[in-house]
């Protein structure tokens, strides 16, 4: 007997599952780690415009906005508050979409 057929199946995912798979919501955030020192102020201001952007894009995805045309700037702002991080920026709200395009 071949070794593949003596593996079990893996889990369902959300993608495989023949239902929804439910998420846990709210998520524990991961632990926070100082930022390294010596670099340039907007080094700092765009790294955490950019994991803010990525926290609402899961939020956005997890509450099943798969598509930037879906994500206006009152849906993320709205979804922000939901989750608890400040109202977002233009820009942040931008980059938000952009990644939801470049994900798929």
């Amino acid at each position: 007997m071949p070794a593949a057929a003596l593996k079990p199946k893996p889990l369902p995912t959300q993608s495989t599952a023949k239902r929804a798979v439910v998420l846990d919501s709210p998520y524990a955030p991961v632990e926070k780690r100082p930022l390294p020192a010596g670099r340039p102020r907007d080094w700092y201001v765009t790294h955490n415009r950019r994991l803010k952007a990525m926290r609402l894009a899961i939020a956005l995805l997890d509450s099943g906005v798969y598509t930037p045309v879906q994500a206006r700037n009152e849906t993320i702002r709205s979804t922000a508050e939901s989750i608890g991080v400040h109202p977002p920026s233009d820009t942040t709200c931008h980059m938000v979409r952009a990644l939801m395009r470049y994900a798929r």
